[in-house]
């Protein structure tokens, strides 16, 4: 996906939300330690990886689930139908969240002509969220 040009409004083809407990993510590692690797790709296991605090480290895990999950609701499917590890989330803490689709969520955005997805990812306590917008350029004439 490339960034479209700022001045192009675009078409907004899907919006999707997820809020996760930080709480429930910890518990989870704790029954499966190999969770992480499972749900995030390389890259995000290796940044996850290089944070030494494991309340930071739970929350970031948690905050890119609901991103994910977020991504997944816009384009307009649920888990099952696009992996976890097709959807790849950089960035954050101090950065704006990009969004890399592969496999199957990038077949799927291509289906709905999806060239983008903004993300928004926020955490606080126990609770992390995500927004995530998914959209295509406007190909029509000015009005």
């Amino acid at each position: 996906m490339s960034d479209p040009d700022p001045t192009d409004t675009g078409s907004v083809v899907g919006v999707g939300v997820d809020l996760v407990s930080v709480p429930r993510v910890a518990r989870a590692l704790q029954r499966r330690p190999g969770l992480a690797q499972r749900l995030l790709t390389e890259r995000e296991s290796a940044r996850l990886d290089a944070i030494s605090s494991e309340m930071s480290r739970q929350r970031s895990l948690a905050v890119r689930l609901a991103g994910k999950e977020a991504v997944m609701k816009s384009l307009g499917v649920g888990m099952g139908a696009v992996g976890f590890k097709d959807i790849e989330i950089a960035g954050g803490r101090g950065s704006q969240p990009r969004v890399s689709l592969s496999g199957r969520a990038a077949r799927r955005a291509a289906l709905l002509s999806v060239d983008k997805v903004a993300l928004s990812l926020s955490h606080d306590g126990d609770m992390a969220m995500a927004t995530a917008v998914a959209t295509r350029r406007c190909t029509c004439g000015p009005s």
